[in-house]
């Protein structure tokens, strides 16, 4: 099994910056992709970023230019430095990893999730 630990949320005024981070350890045979997805009261969630193994990267269009997503693959992390923050971007932020405990199966992994609210 993969575990996941998010950290980083917080209270930030509109303009500031947060960084979150994820943190996946356990069973791990490889990790594929590393994103960020989050939902919002009443609301779905959604796609804020997505990073590939590669380190190919996606981002929602409302988030593009104030967000970053990297990962260190060595520590089995990932990261979103969000700048910029409007209060739209308050929302219940989750991680998501893509990854194989063992070689043969492939599965979807979900952390926790971390509070962000960004105050107008």
């Amino acid at each position: 099994q993969v575990q996941l630990v998010e950290s980083g949320g917080d209270l930030v005024q509109a303009g500031g910056a947060l960084r979150l981070s994820c943190a996946a350890s356990g069973s791990i045979f490889s990790i594929n992709s590393m994103g960020w997805y989050r939902q919002a009261p009443g609301k779905q969630r959604e796609l804020v970023a997505v990073i590939t193994s590669g380190g190919a990267t996606e981002y929602a269009a409302s988030v593009k230019g104030r967000f970053t997503i990297s990962r260190d693959n060595a520590k089995n992390t990932v990261y979103l430095q969000m700048n910029s923050l409007k209060p739209e971007d308050t929302a219940v932020y989750y991680c998501n990893v893509r990854a194989r405990p063992t070689w043969q199966y492939e599965y979807d992994y979900w952390g926790q999730g971390t509070q962000v609210t960004v105050s107008a």
